[in-house]
């Protein structure tokens, strides 16, 4: 599914939640990481769809889910998903933080933005 250096299982997660989102004060539906650099973005369904925009942006085109439980790699190029190696702690998000979030910043008619 992909060139060895366009993943880095030893890139740490950038923080537990969307890196742009926190620092612009915005909100996520679900969150992806970067499996080359460790950027955490927000996906698709998300208002501002930071994940894909960082992968495609910076040439890193494998994501990762980083929610609870779930586990699979998603290749922005070809749509290809599937399974990829284990990758540096933590796996996902803190299982304290709601879905979606983060808590206090999530409007209350949510659905309503998502793509």
């Amino acid at each position: 599914m992909t060139e060895p250096l366009e993943i880095d299982p030893a890139a740490a997660p950038s923080g537990p939640g969307c890196l742009e989102c926190e620092r612009d004060g915005g909100w996520w539906f679900h969150l992806r990481r970067c499996a080359a650099c460790g950027h955490v973005g927000c996906c698709d369904s998300s208002p501002a769809q930071h994940a894909t925009a960082h992968a495609r942006g910076a040439g890193h085109p494998i994501l990762t889910s980083y929610e609870p439980g779930e586990y699979w790699f998603y290749d922005d190029r070809s749509g290809a998903a599937g399974e990829g190696p284990d990758l540096a702690a933590p796996r996902h998000h803190p299982t304290s933080q709601p879905t979606p979030g983060p808590a206090g910043r999530v409007p209350a008619d949510w659905q309503r933005h998502l793509h």
